[in-house]
Order: structure tokens, then C-alpha cells, then sequence
């Protein structure tokens, strides 16, 4: 028997086929030729044929006591049929099976996200076997510690990192930005990327599931498979919903004896676009997501993000690109060259992340041979190079070196650091010769995008950092936010945002995903700039893929337009039996035909509305 049954429900779309070919031919029948019973039998045979696969469906609902919409279109059409009104009973089954058709292959669409990152998953990869020979094998096989090799235009394979060779990778599917990254000896690449151009060797970091492209996919599916609070509430509805449509029908046909009014009410009370209009709007929002790297962990975030009052900042590595580099300059002589040289040779020598800076900046030079080095500490760095005595650091260390600093040289100074910068003085043979003002610098576009949250309605834009008070009020007065907050530890903002909070409002807290975990935890939304790291995506609600401020933006617009599509979905589905409903009862132009012809065109309706958002941009 439940062979059988499995064997119908697959034969659906045939079945509704060969119901299409049967109605057609009852009604040829019947204008063309006149013929009575090839109208009468057609449908008949179109009738059993189309409820088949419904009362299947309708009996295996109520096995587990659910009363499903199968079983009301089950009632209603075997009703239609026993007082013998066949055109209607097989039109209706015929539409039901066309609606599931186009409702399944329109979700399949929506769901497109998830099968483009599974076609693209790795399938092969060149491991280095026993002898040191390179063979083709299932990425399966692959192992953590094994090296690999990848060629122009291949994959990566796994989660690694590069022992030689270098060449830039689309990273794409990662990170949705498309410029190819470069890679040389020691850096990171992700399982699913794609080696555009050079060879290279890299040893297995993570293999499978483990891989960053495995937990995207998961985390998708997981998402997507999600329920929202409204769908939720829409499941108990529907719960309850379906058996009043039937105990209403009966009361109907009891105090009225008009059998077929009461089918025709079961006809018309279904609530398929209703079930189905949340989760389609969904599915395809998170679909976007995806698809712009950005990944939203499931249909709750989507409800909250949408409603955020309150966005809250850390600075470094989120508003700020995170690497302190040379902003400003100012020097005191002709020879620049000679000076920077020098300075170079000087900080080559340091570990510290100022003379990183200072050395990034200088770029190639002439490097001399440093001696007699002397670091003070807290100071800086006192050195002989080239028989000159250079003295680099800051302010305290050219007082306690006798540097003579001048009225403008003061001035410099106190310019600098007004707008925030770290102070790398340099003086040879007890002369000044320049000032560097170092400070991390301010994301591009960070700003504007910072305007588009608050035309997308966020009230309060806050910055909280471990910086000194100063520098976070620099950061916060060019950005133009709402409030600025300095030294502050990780328990400070995590109390910061549970304050917000118990005073009503929404929060979302944007972070690196490492030292903010507790925020990013507490916060309603925990939002991670991570170039798909564990951590980030582990620790958030919402994960920026690639580090790029501008998603923020996307994600916010995305969840407000995905939230705003289940509303209206909402609305045509209820209005629909509502205008059913009361055509029915005052009018005369409601039948069961009509009725299960708009449910569907409704349920179709609410699909394409749902599928406008996997091509949904910020405007």
C-alpha cells in the first residue's frame, strides 16, 4: 500500500498533465461534437485521477492529526463529485496539482543560492603522494596536513595555506567581491576559490565540512530552513484555521441544506497563499544575502535587523581599516631622500607596529648598517648609521635628547595630534629633520554608507572603543555619530548594550568577531566584519564576508524589503478569502472553479512577489 501511495505522489505532474488533456478533451467533446458523455466521462476519469494524490497526502496529515489544506480540497471534491457536479471537481483537482507544480518550481528557484554554491563545491584535487608525485584524487581523500597542488584556472580544494608559488585568487564565492586577490608564501586561501592565474603548493589547513565554503553552505541551508516568529504564528494559525473552515462549512450546509455552497466554502477557505508567502519571501532574502556576501543566520535575524534602532560600532578593524599607517608628514630639510633612508635603517631594526608604519610608508630606500642601537624605553630608538647619531621617537625623547624644537615645530606638533595621530619625530646630529603622524586610517566610504543607515531609519549610530577618549571623538565627529565612547573593555560595551536594551531599544553591534564575542553575543543583532573567519561566523547573527562596510548597508535594506515582502504577502492572501468569502455569500459570481483558480493564481502571486528579492540592490 505504501508503495503505491509513494509511487502517485510521484506521478503529481503527469497526473496533472494527463488532467489538463481530459478536461480539454471533455469540453471538445461537448461544444464541438455535442457528445454528452465524452464530457461526462472525461472528467469523471480526470476527477479520480486528480484526487488521488491529494487524498494521499490529505490521509497522511490526518495520520499525525494534522487537518491540512489536502484534506479540506479532498472533502470538497468528493462532495462535488458525489452530487454528480464532475466539471467542477475536476477542474479543481487539476488546478490544486498545476499550483503545487508552480509552487515547487518557483521555490526551487528562490532556493537558487544554495544550489549554485553546491554545484561549484570542490569535486577533485592534485594531492602529493608517498613518492612526491602529484595525483588527481576525490577531494574526499584529502586530509589535513596533506600539500595540494593547484594550477591556473583550478580550484582550491580545501581551506590551506600557501607553501610556494604565488598567484591572486577569485575569492568570490567567499567574500562576493570579484577583484582577484594576491597570494604569496604564508597566506590564507579558502576551499571553493579559484586560482586565476600562477601555481602554487598548500598544505590542507581544513578539508570538508570543516572548510569556510562547507560552513557557508551549511549556514545557508540552516537559514533558510529557519521559521520567523510570523511563521511560526502562521503554522498555529493554519493549525487552527483549517478544522474552523470545515466545522464552519458543515454549520453552513446544516442550517442551509446547500451542499454545494458548503463545499464551495471549503474550496474557498484554504489558506495555501498564506502558508506559503512567508517562507517564499524568506528563503529568497536570504538567497540575496548570499549571493552579496553577506550571510544572514536565519529568518529571526531578518524580523530584527529590519527594526534596529541603535547600530553600535567598535572603531578598530570596523569603522577604521585596522593597520596604523603614516597619515601626515612634515619635514625640516632638502634632503628627504637621505632622511627617509636613514629613518628606514633605523625602524627596520623594531617589531613595533609605529616603525612598521614608518617603514611601509618609506617603501624601497638605501638601507645603511645600524650600531651602538640604544632603545628607550617608552621613547623610542638612539642609533649610529652612516657615522650620523639619529635619534627617532617621540616628543619626550627629543626633549631628553637636547633636539632644539622650535615655535613652528610646536605648532606641527600639536596639529598632528589634534587630529589624532601617534608622533614619530626624527633628528640627525641634534637636528630636527621631520615629524610623521601616524593613526589608523578611516575606512573608505565608511561615511556615506553611514548616511544610508540613517536614511534607512537607524536613530542612533554609537562608536565604542579600548582608544583614548580624543581619538574615538576624532573618529566619531568626522563620521558625524550619534555618541562616542572611549576605554572601553569588552565587559563596558557589553553593559553599554544591555543598558540600550532594558531601555527598549533594538541593538545591532558591528566587530571584528574576536575580542568583541561578548558583545556580538548579547547585542539583538551581532553583526561580524570577517573574511570568513571561524569565530565570525560562529559568534554573529549577521557575517560581512569579505570586511566590506558597504554589505552593512546591503544586509540592513535587504532584511527591511524581505520584511516589508512577508507583509504584503500577508495581505494578499488574507484579502483574497476575504473577497472569496464575500463574493460568495453576496454575490452570484463565486463558484468552486473560480474559488480554487484564484487560491492558486493568489499562491502564485505571493511567489513572485517573494522572488523580486533575490534581485533586490540598495538604491
Amino acid at each position: 500500500m505504501q508503495k503505491l501511495q509513494r509511487f502517485v505522489l510521484t506521478k503529481k505532474n503527469p497526473i496533472a498533465l494527463i488532467s489538463a488533456i481530459l478536461i480539454i478533451v471533455a469540453f471538445t467533446g461537448k461544444l464541438a461534437f455535442k457528445n454528452v458523455e465524452i464530457f461526462t466521462w472525461s472528467l469523471i476519469i480526470a476527477s479520480i485521477l486528480g484526487i488521488a494524490p491529494i487524498a494521499i497526502q490529505a490521509y497522511q496529515a490526518l495520520r499525525v492529526k494534522v487537518v491540512s489544506i489536502d484534506v479540506l480540497v479532498t472533502i470538497a471534491v468528493t462532495g462535488a463529485f458525489l452530487i454528480s457536479n464532475y466539471e467542477e471537481a475536476a477542474i479543481v483537482t487539476f488546478l490544486f496539482l498545476f499550483g503545487a507544480y508552480l509552487e515547487q518550481r518557483t521555490l526551487n528557484k528562490t532556493r537558487s543560492a544554495i544550489k549554485e554554491l553546491t554545484e561549484i563545491a570542490p569535486q577533485s584535487a592534485l594531492k602529493q603522494m608517498e613518492n612526491g608525485e602529484f595525483e588527481e584524487v576525490e577531494v574526499d581523500e584529502v586530509d589535513v596536513g596533506d600539500i595540494l597542488l593547484v594550477k591556473t584556472g583550478a580550484m582550491i580544494p580545501v581551506d590551506g595555506t600557501v607553501l610556494t608559488g604565488e598567484g591572486h585568487i577569485n575569492e568570490a564565492s567567499i567574500t562576493g567581491e570579484s577583484v582577484p586577490v594576491s597570494k604569496k608564501k604564508d597566506a590564507q586561501v579558502y576551499a571553493g576559490t579559484i586560482l586565476e592565474n600562477g601555481t602554487i603548493q598548500i598544505v590542507a589547513d581544513r578539508v570538508g565540512e570543516d572548510t569556510t565554503f562547507g560552513k557557508i553552505i551549511e549556514l545557508v541551508e540552516e537559514a533558510q530552513d529557519s521559521k520567523s516568529e510570523a511563521e511560526r504564528f502562521i503554522d498555529r494559525f493554519s493549525k487552527y484555521y483549517t478544522p474552523a473552515v470545515l466545522v464552519f462549512a458543515f454549520f453552513v450546509w446544516l442550517f442551509s441544506r446547500d451542499i454545494e455552497l458548503a463545499i464551495t466554502i471549503l474550496v474557498l477557505g484554504c489558506p495555501g497563499a498564506l502558508v506559503i508567502g512567508v517562507p517564499v519571501s524568506n528563503v529568497a532574502g536570504i538567497g540575496n544575502g548570499a549571493r552579496h556576501g553577506v550571510l544572514l543566520k536565519g529568518s529571526e535575524v531578518i524580523h530584527d535587523f529590519s527594526k534596529v534602532d541603535a547600530v553600535i560600532f567598535d572603531k578598530t578593524g570596523t569603522l577604521t581599516i585596522g593597520n596604523p599607517k603614516v597619515a601626515d608628514t612634515e619635514f625640516y630639510t632638502n634632503d628627504t631622500e637621505g632622511v627617509l633612508a636613514y629613518l628606514a635603517s633605523v625602524e627596520s631594526e623594531s617589531d613595533h607596529p609605529l616603525a612598521k608604519a614608518v617603514v611601509e610608508y618609506i617603501g624601497d630606500t638605501e638601507f645603511y648598517t645600524v650600531e651602538n642601537t640604544d632603545v628607550v624605553k617608552g621613547g623610542g630608538i638612539v642609533a649610529q648609521v652612516d657615522g650620523h647619531r639619529v635619534v627617532v621617537g617621540n616628543v619626550a625623547l627629543m626633549e631628553q635628547e637636547n633636539i632644539p624644537l622650535n615655535e613652528k615645530v610646536r605648532e606641527d606638533i600639536a596639529r598632528f595630534e589634534q587630529k589624532g595621530n601617534s608622533l614619530v619625530l626624527t633628528a640627525i646630529d641634534g637636528e630636527l629633520k621631520v615629524i610623521m603622524g601616524i593613526r589608523d586610517q578611516i575606512r573608505p566610504g565608511v561615511k556615506e554608507d553611514l548616511q544610508k543607515l540613517k536614511r534607512l531609519g537607524v536613530k542612533n549610530l554609537i562608536v565604542l572603543s579600548g582608544d583614548n577618549q580624543g581619538t574615538v571623538d576624532l573618529v566619531a565627529n568626522e563620521l558625524g555619530l550619534t555618541e562616542a565612547h572611549g576605554h572601553m573593555l569588552p565587559e563596558d560595551k557589553a553593559a553599554y548594550i544591555a543598558d540600550l536594551q532594558a531601555k527598549g531599544q533594538i541593538v545591532a553591534f558591528v566587530g571584528d568577531g574576536v575580542n568583541d564575542s561578548p558583545s556580538l553575543a548579547l547585542a539583538n543583532i551581532g553583526i561580524a566584519m570577517g573574511s570568513g573567519t571561524d569565530v565570525a561566523i560562529e559568534t554573529s547573527d549577521v557575517v560581512l564576508m569579505n570586511s566590506d562596510f558597504s554589505r552593512l548597508t546591503h544586509a540592513l535594506g535587504l532584511t527591511k524589503a524581505t520584511a516589508r515582502n512577508m507583509r504584503q504577502n500577508i495581505v494578499i492572501a488574507v484579502g483574497v478569502v476575504i473577497i472569496l468569502l464575500s463574493g460568495l455569500f453576496f454575490s452570484d459570481w463565486v463558484n468552486m472553479s473560480i474559488g480554487m483558480l484564484a487560491h492558486e493564481a493568489s499562491i502564485l502571486v505571493v511567489i513572485l512577489n517573494g522572488m523580486r528579492l533575490l534581485g533586490y540592490k540598495l538604491r
